[in-house]
């Protein structure tokens, strides 16, 4: 009988194998007209300096599950601003490439948040965790700018905010989560 639950639910797994690590998003307040969009990234696309100009609020995954050979600094959270070797850690890109816009809102993950990069001396050196099939470009206009906030939920630790005043380049930040469990491998 219990031979029998495991190969089923080993079938039911490979069928309908999860695909997200990010859950979900909104934008709650904005003086915008956008929503939030999660991108897959089975078709190329490239982000960057203007390459979206929309009101919305975007989030990608980058690489999944890697086991980190050396920390990692990152900008917010971390045990004293560094993530350790040895963690297993996703990736996820999240952006405001608008025109001219303000919003408020969050992004949901399927597990909870170890830190943040949000500048751009922390973004570069955490490159190697990015999705190959996505061209990065202008990226040395990556991070936030002056008066634009991002922090993890007291509460719930799955969920980050962000307060962005978007303009020409935007905004983008890399989120490094615990393992995710739902994540193809």
């Amino acid at each position: 009988m219990l031979r029998d639950f495991v190969i089923v639910t080993a079938i039911a797994t490979l069928a309908n194998p999860a695909s997200a690590t990010i859950i979900d998003g909104e934008i709650l307040r904005q003086n915008g007209v956008g929503q939030f969009v999660k991108l897959e990234t089975e078709v190329p696309f490239s982000v960057g300096n203007d390459t979206f100009n929309t009101d919305n609020l975007y989030a990608f995954d980058e690489d999944q599950n890697i086991e980190l050979a050396e920390p990692i600094r990152v900008d917010i959270g971390g045990e004293a601003g560094v993530i350790a070797a040895g963690t297993v850690v996703a990736s996820h890109y999240v952006f405001f490439d608008s025109l001219a816009g303000i919003h408020y809102g969050y992004v949901l993950f399927d597990a909870p948040i170890l830190g943040v990069a949000a500048f751009q001396d922390t973004m570069a050196a955490t490159d190697f965790l990015a999705n190959t099939s996505v061209d990065y470009i202008s990226i040395e206009l990556r991070g936030l700018e002056q008066g634009d906030y991002v922090w993890i939920d007291e509460d719930d630790p799955h969920r980050l905010w962000v307060y962005w005043a978007g303009s020409s380049p935007g905004d983008y930040i890399r989120v490094f989560t615990e393992r995710s469990v739902g994540a193809i491998m």
